[in-house]
């Protein structure tokens, strides 16, 4: 079995990884940490996955497994008129 720590590519926009590579240790936790941060200043897990060439499901795994706080589903709620 053998991982690939090397599978990631630094660009001035975002991290892309190889798609299909497995991600593991450092490289992971690292991808995490970058991931979070975008996603807290507010870029949704789409673009996040789009920008990266991963999957929705796994940086959506990703954050969980980083622990972040996800944000509801939809956008602005419309309140009513009094």
């Amino acid at each position: 079995m053998a991982t690939d720590t090397k599978a990631s590519t630094k660009s001035t926009k975002s991290t892309t990884v190889k798609k299909g590579a497995r991600i593991t240790g450092v490289a992971r936790e690292k991808l995490a940490a970058d991931l979070r941060k975008k996603y807290e200043k507010g870029q949704s897990i789409r673009a996040l996955a789009e920008g990266t060439g991963r999957s929705y499901g796994f940086v959506h795994r990703l954050l969980l497994d980083a622990e972040v706080p996800l944000r509801g589903r939809g956008g602005a709620t419309r309140t009513k008129k009094k």
